[in-house]
């Protein structure tokens, strides 16, 4: 256990940047499922191995033992290792439970506001007009899930443009991608390395609403020009009202390179050019699943080494 319950800690060192660098090559969708899943192993690794080096050290300690009936001292040589590293395992597994439970009842307080916000104000279906001056949208989740723009962005988009713009939003609703980024913001709250997963996982989610509504509409270029003016109404006025930090909005993200992917769709410009590029994405797959097939072996050999110590100090046979 000693050198396993390590590898989950160090691994999002490499894992982070292979899947960054992997999510470029792929379609949208498959990246959003990758970036989140990703992030959803390698933070529950991380959970797993603080845990068993808490759990470790402290069963090392007399008052500790005599209450897991230990009969004696946990056989191996590490003592000298997981007796200090245990409280500091147990105060960083304490912060990440923390920040957690935080960025949970935070993303429950910001829908419940958003949602008084919205049932404020009159809607017709799914969509709701918020009387603002500055011009915004975004897919406020929820049960009905709901379409929110300001009459500002109403203004600042033809009636084509307006209904892709609704096709974008719809979009995330219907992939409820607001999971997918609440799963990378609880995942870097157990390991700090696993923020930088929340970026390109952002911009994976939009291009997956960019296909997705130009596929609903029919037309590329409206999709592109609605993105476009969209997000250069929103940056040239003040300011709207903060929205959910789950709330996924057209003109989020580096939108140039999200229209320019939309008007080049069969080399879009996300996705790395060359005829070696393949052979380069199938090693760069198979170094992420080395990575995280590697954590979760970690974990798993870590927790099975500890339960056969702490059978062997309970007097029990190893093979029970």
């Amino acid at each position: 256990m000693i050198f396993a319950v390590w590898i989950p800690l160090l691994v999002p060192l490499l894992a982070v940047p292979t899947a960054r660098r992997l999510a470029e090559s792929l379609p949208p969708r498959a990246a959003a499922w990758l970036l989140a899943g990703c992030a959803a192993v390698l933070a529950a690794c991380t959970a797993a191995a603080l845990c068993l080096l808490t759990v470790a050290g402290a069963l090392r300690l007399p008052p500790v033992a005599a209450f897991g009936h230990l009969v004696r001292a946990l056989p191996g040589a590490g003592a000298a290792v997981t007796v200090p590293a245990a409280p500091v395992a147990g105060a960083l597994l304490a912060l990440c439970a923390c920040a957690v439970a935080r960025r949970a009842l935070r993303h429950r307080a910001e829908l419940r506001t958003a949602r008084r916000t919205a049932d404020a104000h009159g809607r017709a279906g799914d969509l709701c007009v918020l009387p603002d001056a500055a011009p915004d949208a975004y897919a406020l989740p929820g049960r009905p899930g709901r379409v929110v723009v300001t009459a500002g962005m109403l203004r600042a988009l033809p009636p084509a443009e307006r209904e892709a713009l609704f096709a974008h939003e719809r979009a995330h609703l219907a992939g409820r991608h607001h999971l997918f980024l609440l799963t990378a913001a609880l995942a870097a709250g157990c390991h700090p390395l696993l923020r930088g997963l929340r970026s390109p996982l952002a911009y994976a989610l939009e291009r997956w609403a960019d296909e997705s509504a130009a596929s609903r509409v029919g037309d590329r270029q409206v999709t592109a020009r609605a993105i476009g003016r969209a997000a250069l109404a929103a940056r040239t006025h003040p300011a709207a009202a903060p929205r959910p930090g789950t709330a996924l909005a057209a003109t989020a993200g580096p939108v140039p390179r999200r229209v320019a992917a939309l008007l080049t769709p069969d080399r879009p410009a996300d996705r790395p050019r060359g005829r070696a590029a393949p052979v380069g994405h199938r090693l760069i797959a198979a170094a992420l699943l080395a990575c995280v097939t590697v954590s979760a072996a970690g974990a798993v050999d870590a927790a099975a080494d500890l339960h056969r110590t702490v059978e062997s100090a309970q007097g029990e046979p190893k093979g029970r």
